[in-house]
């Protein structure tokens, strides 16, 4: 696939650090991605340090249901609009849960082929994020968002994303980001390109 969108599909299919932009339900807030079959314990640790946001494990609706992992609050009655599930951990393999490395393997414990319910325990270090049956045309956010793009990357069905904030604890624009991104190569995808592409 040529076109704007092509730096970062290839960052993800290389298991990469991408930020994707134009959230339409969060304001301008933005988010490191990383495809899950690829997630390591540096990845983790970057995102956990340098986004500072919950790091968080998108997932489909169909594997969301293999995993016995429901949505926190279905209904309206305060209902705050993000598709969080219960809080996860890997059910073997990990010690307190909370090192890079042992959310580095619950998630992939989670995403790996065959896992189900048994896999993993609650609570948990990692969030689930439940993503709309329809995908970012349904939703157009960073959770949806970064399925598509790790499924056009041909990098799975998953993805670790991590909203990012400044070091005054506001949440990060893109234009507060460029130095840093420039330094460590990491591409930018923009939802609104990848709604355009159809």
């Amino acid at each position: 696939m040529s076109g704007p969108l092509q730096p970062a599909l290839a960052a993800l299919a290389e298991g990469r650090v991408i930020v994707i932009i134009g959230d339409r339900l969060r304001g301008g807030d933005i988010d490191f991605c990383v495809a899950a079959k690829h997630v390591s314990a540096e990845a983790v640790n970057f995102m956990a340090t340098h986004g500072r946001g919950l790091v968080c494990l998108a997932v489909t609706p169909a594997r969301a249901v293999r995993l016995g992992i429901e949505l926190i609050n279905p209904g309206r009655e305060n209902q705050s609009g993000r598709p969080h599930g219960r809080s996860i951990e890997a059910a073997s393999g990990v010690s307190t849960g909370i090192s890079a490395a042992d959310r580095a393997h619950t998630i992939a414990v989670a995403v790996a082929d065959g896992s189900t319910a048994s896999d993993i325990v609650s609570p948990g270090h990692i969030f689930p994020l439940i993503t709309a049956e329809g995908g970012v045309a349904e939703r157009p956010a960073a959770a949806e968002a970064a399925i598509e793009l790790c499924r056009r990357a041909g990098a799975g069905d998953a993805a670790v994303i991590c909203s990012i904030m400044r070091d005054d604890g506001e949440m990060a624009r893109i234009e507060d980001m460029g130095d840093f991104l420039a330094r460590h190569g990491i591409p930018v995808a923009d939802i609104g390109d990848l709604l355009r592409a159809g």
